[in-house]
């Protein structure tokens, strides 16, 4: 059997229980054709690079399968029928399975303002090496002059 990493990226319309439902029903296709789901990672809710059907977000789906070689026909068969994927990509890859990905923290706009605190203390060094080169530049202008 070989091994495969799919990612899908399903309309945002739906709501959560349709979403899970749909998850829950690519998984057990594979598994239906002889193949392992070996890990579901749900990334979530993205923006999209460029507008699909004039839709600028999806919910992205990745999933790692252990499958034989006729699945990802099959599985990409049944995504192009559904209308709520917008895109699909089956891989082959080889090796060990990838450590699984956090998903991304929210921004919080206190993390930032405690940074310029620390920032001056870091900059001090940075105000005395400018000096340095201010009292080189006479020297290199005393010939000009000449």
């Amino acid at each position: 059997m070989n091994q495969y990493e799919v990612m899908y990226v399903i309309d945002t319309a739906l709501d959560e229980q349709a979403r899970a439902d749909l998850i829950t029903r690519f998984s057990g296709l594979v598994e239906l054709n002889g193949g392992q789901v070996d890990r579901v990672d749900e990334w979530g809710k993205r923006r999209l690079a460029y507008a699909i059907n004039y839709k600028t977000e999806g919910y992205y789906v990745l999933m790692y399968i252990a499958a034989p070689a006729e699945l990802p026909r099959e599985l990409e068969r049944n995504f192009q029928i559904n209308e709520n994927v917008l895109r699909y990509m089956v891989i082959r890859y080889e090796g060990a399975l990838p450590p699984k990905r956090e998903p991304l923290k929210p921004y919080t706009p206190h993390a930032e303002a405690s940074a310029p605190a620390e920032a001056p203390a870091a900059e001090a060094p940075a105000a005395e090496e400018p000096a340095a080169p201010a009292e080189e530049a006479p020297a290199a202008e005393a010939p000009a002059e000449e």
